[in-house]
């Protein structure tokens, strides 16, 4: 999701450090969740692992891919809406 919002909404072909770095947090973040493969939404979940500098800026990613999903991704927008 980071690199369509990079791609697509910041017109970058690649992605810049601070995303790039934003994406290895996500990956670590979801590496050492206590809630494993049956973490929910992190909007949704009762443990908020993100620093808020990253929360901040991963909301926004969000905020903006989430609706373009659909398209981008249909499998995958459709299984996060099943698990809600």
């Amino acid at each position: 999701m980071i690199e369509l919002y990079c791609h697509h909404h910041l017109h970058q072909d690649t992605m810049p450090d601070e995303y790039q770095h934003l994406a290895d947090y996500a990956c670590r973040r979801l590496d050492h969740c206590k809630y494993g493969e049956q973490k929910t939404a992190c909007k949704d979940c009762p443990t908020h692992c993100y620093a808020p500098k990253e929360r901040k800026v991963i909301r926004e990613v969000m905020r903006w891919t989430g609706p373009r999903m659909v398209w981008y991704a249909p499998k995958d927008a459709i299984l996060h809406i099943l698990k809600k």
